[in-house]
């Protein structure tokens, strides 16, 4: 059957009846590929660099893509997906990362967001439509492809993050970024300057370097109680934040509209979301946004699960996708300001392992996005009982966690440590931390 015209690879390949199964089997494929793309480009990007585990994983992608559209059986079908949901997720977060690391705190919460509220909010909203007017799904799926390929030219114009070539002692290329920076901005930065910066690192490094020879890693993170704390609570907030919003964004049918116009009509969400964070997350603090989201998220659900259960889907079609479209909105918040708070707790040293494998369990939550939808056999506002009181308890758990808001952040485990102690939790309340001039 035919959702708006649009073709897509089960009725192309009428896998119906005993084959309605390959669809699901392929979708599974995707999910493991993710997984395992997450994992390999998380590590590459804190051994190679940010800028090449980013062009290995948007190229894996697309070329899943590509070659899915000229898949006619099922076996090459679930290796194309496979291949395709390497790249999921990891090229965003690696793109975050880099920005992330050479953006100053005034401007980090700005640069981040307006990103998120304008152009990922424009792909969202327009995509469905771009499906419907393609009409076939190996059309969809060459166009898709076909932007990646601009990645080729981002080492023309994006740097390598200097901090992370800081953490490899790759001194003068750091410098050499930031002057390719400050001459872009067109900013004139004296040489002496950058000379007492390498300087300061050299001498931090060997100063480290006398404390431990041990190279930082992720299980590294195990090993100190205050961080081990700090990491779980990271890692247990990642699986409620991402089931909530997977459960949320897919839960689109049997609404009294089409899916296809539901997901673009609600997927405006991001623009009030990344301007939420905007206006709010300076003011009030990392901790106290990614609290107050979840909160505020977790009784909008709770009220739209009650709605949808109660009310005829044709004759209060508007009133439940504006619902729907809250519902986005505050899982959307949560999970932004979560990718933020997150990255800034994490050393540099081991961001883009810890940032990955942290994702990755959240991942392995989507296995259960299925079974939560089906409570509602059950009781139509279970699904949306059970997701509010997971983010309840996600609120609870921002507590346990550090702010981070005008703090010197921590470039390796020790200084994370010290960073996360219990003295600097429980405690919305943002303060205020002199920063050297001579850090970035």
């Amino acid at each position: 059957m035919r959702e708006q015209g649009y073709e897509s690879i089960t009725t192309e390949l009428k896998w119906v009846c005993d084959k309605s199964h390959h669809s699901a089997v392929g979708q599974s494929f995707f999910f493991i590929g993710s997984v395992v793309g997450t994992v390999i480009f998380g590590n590459l990007s804190d051994r190679i660099g940010r800028l090449p585990a980013l062009l290995l994983a948007t190229l894996a992608g697309a070329s899943g893509d590509f070659l899915t559209s000229f898949v006619y059986g099922f076996p090459l079908f679930a290796f194309s997906r496979f291949v395709s949901g390497l790249s999921t997720d990891t090229m965003y977060y690696l793109m975050y990362i880099l920005v992330f690391e050479y953006l100053s705190p005034k401007r980090r919460t700005f640069g981040l967001n307006i990103i998120l509220a304008f152009f990922y909010c424009f792909g969202l909203m327009t995509s469905p439509w771009l499906a419907i007017w393609i009409g076939n799904w190996r059309h969809y799926l060459w166009l898709a492809s076909l932007p990646a390929l601009g990645v080729l030219a981002y080492p023309l114009f994006i740097c390598e993050s200097a901090q992370w070539l800081l953490t490899k002692k790759r001194y003068e290329r750091a410098v050499q970024c930031l002057k390719w920076v400050a001459k872009f901005n067109g900013r004139q930065v004296e040489d002496s300057v950058f000379d007492e910066f390498v300087k300061y690192y050299r001498e931090k490094g060997n100063e480290e370097l006398k404390l431990t020879s041990d190279e930082d890693t992720f299980m590294g993170m195990f090993r100190t109680p205050h961080l081990r704390r700090c990491t779980l609570s990271l890692l247990l907030k990642s699986v409620i934040i991402t089931l909530s919003y997977d459960v949320i964004n897919r839960n689109m049918e049997g609404l009294g509209t089409s899916p296809f116009k539901l997901f673009s009509y609600t997927s405006i969400n991001y623009l009030p979301a990344g301007w939420t964070i905007l206006l709010l997350q300076n003011n009030i603090g990392r901790k106290g946004m990614a609290c107050g989201a979840l909160l505020v998220g977790g009784i909008i659900t709770t009220v739209t699960g009650f709605l949808i259960a109660f009310l005829d889907p044709k004759e209060n079609a508007l009133l439940l996708a504006v619902m729907i479209g809250l519902g986005r909105y505050g899982v959307t918040v949560s999970y932004d300001a979560e990718i933020q708070y997150a990255a800034e707790i994490i050393p540099t040293s081991v961001r883009g392992r810890a940032l990955s494998n942290i994702h990755v369990v959240g991942l392995a939550s989507n296995s259960l996005v299925f079974y939560v939808i089906y409570l509602a056999k059950f009781y139509k506002p279970l699904p949306s009982i059970f997701i509010s009181c997971l983010m309840f308890v996600g609120a609870g758990l921002c507590l346990t966690l550090p702010e981070t808001l005008n703090r010197k952040l921590p470039e390796n485990l020790a200084e994370a440590e010290i960073f996360v102690k219990p003295g600097q939790c429980f405690s919305l309340c943002p303060k205020r931390e002199k920063i050297s001039s001579t850090t970035i």
